[in-house]
């Protein structure tokens, strides 16, 4: 018995959680394009990875986001596509971008909620990463 290949990749995943907290306020920030940006051009986790995918990615989250359970559609991807060691690093790189603007808004804070809620991150992990992203997003 064959597997099926995957639709997404693993970093296909993360950029459209990227682009989806990103997108959860109904305003696409430059700040929040540039850190998306600059995760994927400087995180181990994406070296082997066409940033070209980018586009590619951004227009899916759109067109799931335009139907009426896209986010549903979207976290049965994640599920799908996304392997669980890499659940932390999903959220982590959700907050970064939430935090990049240095405002988190009503829309990012639900999101995130129900990113730690789908992929099971364990709420003193979740403490931490969160902590850590204020922290890497403070302003002087």
């Amino acid at each position: 018995m064959q597997d099926t290949p995957h639709p997404l990749s693993p970093q296909d995943c993360l950029v459209a959680l990227m682009i989806t907290v990103s997108a959860s306020d109904e305003n696409v920030r430059t700040a929040e394009l540039i850190k998306i940006d600059g995760i994927v051009n400087n995180l181990p986790v994406f070296a082997n990875f066409d940033a070209d995918r980018v586009r590619v990615v951004s227009a899916m989250v759109f067109d799931l986001m335009e139907q009426e359970d896209g986010l549903d559609a979207l976290f049965g991807l994640l599920r799908n596509d996304l392997p669980e060691r890499l659940y932390e690093t999903a959220y982590a790189l959700a907050c970064d971008v939430a935090a990049a603007d240095g405002t988190l808004r009503e829309a990012e804070l639900r999101l995130l909620e129900e990113i730690r809620y789908e992929l099971d991150i364990d709420r003193l992990h979740a403490a931490a990463i969160e902590r850590g992203a204020r922290a890497r997003h403070m302003q002087a």
